[in-house]
This record gives structure tokens, C-alpha cells and sequence, in this order.
């Protein structure tokens, strides 16, 4: 028997305690006691978005949110600036393109945090720009890029807004919506949310809403504007996923028992740990200089196949890891410390790691990672 366990960047674990709210009878989504869950739950994505903004709650992927975004404050002919340094970044120029909207792409080194002197010179070259679209954290190569510097930037160009893919850094490191002045931000609920896939969330400032009122894409589910309406009725305009709401309730109360300082620290800790853990097995980091504190991303070393070293994980040890995606595939594996973790899951995922390698012929010396990673979690 192998016991199977997630350690991908997405979908992650699931407390118990949210799995045994979502267990309970199902409720309708019209009836007064959905109206007092989904008002506790307007609360506490306000507390993890750190935003006075209305966060609106969608029953699709983080994707569906990504589109939102742009059907919601752009028109067809609009310029954008698209950061391009993963998959993720891609498809927001994906996106863009399907809606019409025209795309100027900033490409940057997969594995590398964009420059925002860049994104300034971007701008300043094209003043028509409408948006930057840019990630927080790029999961696919576990890169952070620098948002509060990139805000600055933007938030005084008065017909720029900045939209923000936060879906794999949301309640994993400190990104204060309002006080940095981001413009709108998309989340999702399979991250550090700790739920089933099924939610997206989108909170938009003042300035984006002023956005929307200009924006002339075609758009139906998705229609912002409408899901504001209804929400601060404690409502939603379609059938909610009701019983992801009712354990996105739970999971918004952890996170504001253990407070999010504490969130972002236990998260920082993590990364840390396996980070270090990887280098003293003399593994390479994709992202040595802006790791995302959601995962880390480490390169196969010469001669180990990523995707045989990925595949071990789970056949011999039963740890869900992932691999790299596009042109990284097969050269990465990703292990994620995103939301339901603690100290001993990252011992495991080291230890597994170590033993992956020392059968794939890699010479380890078994217990040279965990020895560091021990250090750093017992200091703490």
C-alpha cells in the first residue's frame, strides 16, 4: 500500500475540518441561511485580499477569473502590456488575443523576475497602454515577481490599471491590494485557500471598476458588474458551488485564527527550508534570485530525467509532485509548500527527494538535505 499525498503546487491538501464542513447536509442557495454563510465569507476574503473592495466569487477555475479580468475592464483595440516569464504569463496573452485585444509582450527569462524599469519604458514608449497583466507568483517556475515596485509604476498613469494574477500567492506572502495600489487581482480556491478547485476569485479598485464602466467586451457569466450587484446582497447571479462556499468559510477561519503575519511567515519558512535542502544535495534552483514561497522549483541534475525523477515520487514514495510544463518539461520537478503545510511535510518531501535520487543514481548522501532543512525549521 503507498499512501498517496499532494505536494503539487495545485490542487493542495485540504484540512479535514474543511472537508468535514463540506460533508454537511446541502443547503439552497436562496435560502436566508446561505445569506448569512456567504456574508461571513465576504468578510474573510476582504481580510486575505486585504482590500475595503467587494472580492467577488465565481464557480470556475482561477482561469475563469483571469478572463474576467479582461473582458471586464478592457475593450476590443485596446493596447495592453503582457509580462510573459511562464505558462501563466502566456496565457494572459492568450486571453487578450481571443478577446481582440491587442497584446505588447515583455519577455522575460523563465526562471527570472521581471525588471520594472522595463515595464516603465514600456509604458512610457506607449502611453495608450490600458493594462499591465503580470503574475504575483508564476507556478510554473515558481519565480515572484516584484508587484509592489510594478504598482508604483502604474498606479499614478491614470489610463493604466494593473491586473494581477495572485491565484499561487494569495495568503502565501504579504500582497496588500489596497495599500499597494493594485487594480485588480484574481485568485483561486485550490491553492493556499486550501479547497477543491471550483472557486476563482476577483476583487477590482475603485479605478478598475472605473474600467468597467468603459469596457465593451462581450461578456455573459462572467459580467462583473452584475455578480457586484447580487453579492452585496449575499447573493450570487448564477448557482453558486455551495458546498466549496461552505468550506471556503472554514478555511477563511483558519487563516484569521493563525493571522495572516503568521500565514506569510510559516509560508517564508517553508520555502526556505527546502530551498537550502536542495542546494546541499547540490541541486540547481530555477529561480535562485525571486523564489515564490509557493513552491520551488528545482532543476533535474545532468543525467537524471525530470520526468522518471517526478514519476518516482509518486510510484515508489506515493508524493504528488509537478513536473515542468512547455519548454520546462522534463527538466523541473515542482514541490509545493502552498497553504496546508507544516515543518514535517517538508522533512518528507526531502527525504523522498534524496531517496528519488539515490535510485535514479544521483550521488546523495542520504540525509544531507534534511539535515539543513532541520536546522532552519528547528530555529525558527
Amino acid at each position: 500500500m503507498i499512501k498517496k499525498q499532494l505536494f503539487s503546487p495545485g490542487p493542495t491538501p485540504v484540512p479535514e475540518r474543511v472537508l468535514l464542513a463540506m460533508a454537511g447536509p446541502m443547503m439552497h442557495h436562496r435560502d436566508p441561511g446561505y445569506e448569512v454563510l456567504f456574508q461571513e465569507v465576504r468578510e474573510g476574503l476582504k481580510y486575505v485580499f486585504q482590500t475595503k473592495q467587494e472580492v467577488l466569487v465565481l464557480a470556475s477555475s482561477g482561469t475563469g477569473a483571469m478572463e474576467a479580468a479582461v473582458c471586464n475592464t478592457l475593450s476590443r483595440g485596446d493596447e495592453v502590456l503582457v509580462v510573459r516569464g511562464g505558462k501563466f504569463g502566456e496565457r494572459w496573452g492568450e486571453i487578450c488575443e481571443a478577446y481582440g485585444v491587442n497584446v505588447t509582450p515583455l519577455d522575460v527569462t523563465w526562471g527570472q523576475a521581471v525588471d520594472p524599469g522595463l515595464i516603465k519604458k514600456a509604458l512610457d514608449a506607449k502611453p495608450a497602454i490600458k493594462a499591465v497583466l503580470v503574475q504575483a507568483s508564476e507556478t510554473s517556475t515558481g519565480v515572484m515577481h516584484p508587484i509592489k515596485e510594478i504598482a508604483d509604476i502604474v498606479k499614478n498613469r491614470a489610463g493604466t490599471i494593473l491586473i494581477v494574477d495572485a491565484i499561487s500567492a494569495l495568503g502565501v506572502s504579504d500582497l496588500p491590494m489596497d495599500q499597494w495600489g493594485i487594480d485588480v487581482v484574481v485568485s483561486g480556491s485550490q491553492k493556499a485557500l486550501m479547497l477543491p478547485p471550483g472557486l476563482a476569485f476577483i476583487a477590482l479598485s475603485a479605478k478598475a471598476w472605473g474600467f468597467a464602466e468603459k469596457a465593451n467586451l462581450p461578456k455573459f457569466y462572467f459580467n462583473l458588474k452584475e455578480e457586484l450587484a447580487v453579492a452585496q446582497k449575499n447573493q450570487s447571479q448564477f448557482t453558486p458551488a455551495i458546498s466549496l462556499i461552505v468550506g471556503l468559510r472554514e478555511a477563511l477561519k483558519m487563516l484569521k485564527e493563525e493571522g495572516l503575519e503568521n500565514v506569510f511567515k510559516r509560508h517564508a519558512l517553508l520555502a526556505r527550508a527546502t530551498r537550502e535542502a536542495a542546494k546541499a544535495l547540490g541541486l540547481e534552483l530555477l529561480a535562485p534570485t525571486a523564489p515564490s514561497d509557493a513552491l520551488t522549483a528545482i532543476k533535474a541534475p545532468e543525467g537524471v530525467d525530470g520526468k522518471k525523477l517526478k514519476k518516482n515520487f509518486e510510484d515508489q514514495f506515493g508524493l504528488i509532485i509537478a513536473g515542468g510544463q512547455s519548454q520546462l518539461k522534463g527538466k523541473i520537478i515542482r514541490i509545493a509548500h502552498i497553504g496546508y503545510f507544516q515543518s514535517l511535510d517538508i522533512i518528507q518531501a526531502v527525504s523522498t527527494l534524496e531517496l528519488v535520487l539515490k535510485g535514479l543514481g544521483y550521488p546523495v548522501k542520504l540525509g544531507a538535505g534534511v539535515k539543513v532543512a532541520e536546522e532552519i525549521l528547528s530555529a525558527a
